[in-house]
């Protein structure tokens, strides 16, 4: 990733003239949704180019250091072997962007990744994360420990009551503490928007962590009962196109939570291409948080190499 953006002063009157058209949003989304998907070779060069935008991610109360060796191991070789060379693409150094874990497993992560030898970035929830209900003093610590552990990327979640309640100064100020937390790290701030309340909360959140200096900004934890969906995703992207055309900085979007089919990887790579551009798809400005969609990924060109389905020990995690 390239040097972290330092965000802006903050611009209420931009914040307090926001009302988004939730019916027009609405509109493009289904648009999206009916799409036909591409196919054959197409799909299969399209869904490799997805797997390089995963944050491989396991966020459980059971993980273990076994565990984190296995996602690691899989985030360095993310598709067999064998179907790689069968679509000539063995030599192409295809890998996830990162691994997304827990703090307290940001060690095991980065001496795995170490010893297979790669340089992917560990990425470490923070924050309080899900619910980012803990004291202030706490989640800046929290930070400070995952970046001395060795994380480079740090996703955050923001305090949901500050945005239900108006307070965008308070926003402000605490993901701006958080970006100095962060120190050379770069910062993703999650913003959960199944509990934002409307699509205008989203764009004014939105808008309020670009100007705070996140680097990126993610729809959800993955814990909440609505995760990534389209209509928010449309108007994030379009709060990142806005503040990229009043700043000229340009800020990544991280959808996570319920991405699990390759079919619904390629809907998001289309939203994004749409949306913001060829410039988008890469790594340094689009991730996907997903802990399952890579199987299925794997298994659509496992498909598409052999023309039969892979059987479920025939492409095992690891």
């Amino acid at each position: 990733m390239s040097a972290h953006q330092r965000g802006t002063e903050l611009d209420l009157s931009w914040i307090s003239k926001i009302q988004v058209n939730q019916p027009a949003v609405l509109r493009r989304a289904e648009q999206i949704q009916a799409r036909r998907p591409v196919k054959k070779e197409w799909q299969a060069a399209w869904l490799l180019k997805a797997v390089t935008f995963i944050d491989l991610t396991t966020l459980s109360g059971d993980d273990t250091s076994s565990n984190i060796q296995r996602l690691c191991y899989k985030a360095k070789y993310p598709i067999r072997e064998d179907l790689l060379k069968a679509l000539n693409m063995h030599d192409k150094g295809i890998t996830t962007a990162a691994v997304c874990v827990y703090p307290a497993c940001v060690c095991d992560a980065v001496k795995a990744l170490k010893a297979a030898g790669c340089d992917i970035p560990v990425a470490s929830v923070a924050t309080g994360f899900p619910a980012g209900q803990t004291h202030l003093k706490t989640r800046l610590e929290e930070i400070r420990l995952a970046v001395e552990d060795g994380a480079s990327e740090i996703d955050v979640v923001i305090n949901r009551t500050l945005v239900l309640t108006g307070q965008w100064e308070a926003l402000y100020d605490e993901i701006r503490q958080f970006r100095k937390a962060c120190g050379e790290a770069h910062l993703k701030t999650i913003l959960a928007t199944g509990e934002l309340g409307s699509l205008t909360n989203v764009y004014k959140a939105s808008m309020i962590a670009m100007m705070a200096g996140s680097d990126f900004i993610k729809t959800s934890t993955g814990k909440e009962t609505v995760n990534a969906t389209f209509p928010v995703a449309i108007v994030m992207l379009r709060a990142i196109r806005d503040f990229f055309w009043k700043t000229g900085n340009k800020i990544g979007f991280k959808p996570a939570g319920g991405i699990r089919s390759a079919k619904d990887s390629l809907a998001w790579l289309s939203l994004v291409k749409e949306e913001l551009g060829d410039e988008w798809l890469k790594p340094e400005l689009f991730r996907i948080g997903a802990s399952t969609l890579l199987a299925d990924i794997e298994r659509q060109i496992y498909h598409h190499v052999t023309g039969r389905y892979a059987a479920y020990h025939d492409l095992p995690m690891s």
